[in-house]
């Protein structure tokens, strides 16, 4: 059974905001995270538009079970090897996107690449600066030993002779969890075109945090959270909607700007609670609607 609802949020979080406000409960410190929206050309139809996979959440998950999500997950201490073989602009020019240190910004890049393998089976790397994985299906073994944790990322990268694509990452935006929230993250988005011969899927993964994974338009995605076939975080609804703008990926890859953060507040006024959402991202319906 679903938990209660009031003004729209959840009844405990609209708790919490009560209590957070009066000064009687400490806000959660936020945890680093990276999230990929990974993204292809619609292969079929007469209009080849763009498509954004999304993994579907189990239901048995505290956070934010059941809702279709980006592939991305929390920030690991092994991200921040400076060991990880690297190719493209260097940790000081991310730094200079994200709005902070080099070393921060060296382990959201390792977090994205890893996540982005771990949870849908694409590797954004390559035997060279210029050179792609064309199939990450041979490493299925590598994956695995990932999700448990036997092996490193800068390890599994090693041992194949593979560097990662930080060139292939096109950093979007910056959310931060309310603070009413009990679990809050400090995420990253960040862009990526699929690489050519890969496909996404679950694979060992369907053990783990997600139990489906799907190609879907941002529009029709959209179309399908109002009429309540899937659930879409507010951070995932209003990228979505940045992209649906887009007509082909190289527009989206092209952006670049000093990404600032966007932080969701649950404000509360006496018994009245409601979710107060930042500013639009100027980039939102610039392009087609």
């Amino acid at each position: 059974m679903s938990e209660p609802l009031e003004g729209g949020l959840p009844r405990k979080l609209a708790e919490r905001a009560r209590e957070i406000a009066a000064g009687r409960l400490s806000p959660a410190v936020p945890r680093d995270a990276a999230t990929v929206m990974l993204l292809r050309q619609d292969p079929g139809g007469e209009d080849p538009g763009v498509e954004a996979y999304l993994l579907r959440r189990t239901r048995e998950l505290d956070f934010a079970p059941g809702a279709c999500v980006f592939p991305g997950g929390s920030v690991d201490e092994q991200d921040g090897e400076a060991q990880i073989p690297w190719a493209g602009p260097a940790p000081a020019e991310f730094a200079g996107l994200l709005g902070t240190s080099q070393a921060r910004a060296r382990a959201l890049i390792c977090a994205a690449v890893r996540e982005t393998f771990e949870e849908a089976g694409v590797l954004l790397a390559g035997p060279s600066p210029t050179a792609l994985v064309d199939d990450s299906a041979p490493l299925a073994r590598d994956r695995h030993s990932l999700l448990e944790g036997s092996t490193s990322f800068g390890e599994l990268l090693r041992r194949r002779g593979l560097m990662l694509r930080a060139d292939l990452l096109t950093p979007w935006a910056r959310w931060i969890t309310p603070e009413a929230s009990p679990r809050r993250f400090d995420t990253w988005f960040f862009a990526a075109a699929l690489p050519p011969g890969q496909t996404a899927g679950l694979g060992q993964a369907k053990s783990g945090e997600a139990d489906s994974g799907t190609w879907l338009r941002p529009g029709a995605a959209l179309a399908s959270a109002r009429a309540g076939e899937i659930t879409l975080l507010p951070p995932t609804v209003v990228t979505l909607g940045e992209l649906a703008g887009y007509e082909d990926i190289t527009g989206i890859l092209s952006q670049r700007q000093v990404i600032t953060p966007r932080l969701p507040k649950v404000m509360t006024d006496g018994e009245e609670v409601w979710l107060d959402m930042p500013p639009l991202d100027p980039r939102a319906g610039q392009h087609r609607p």
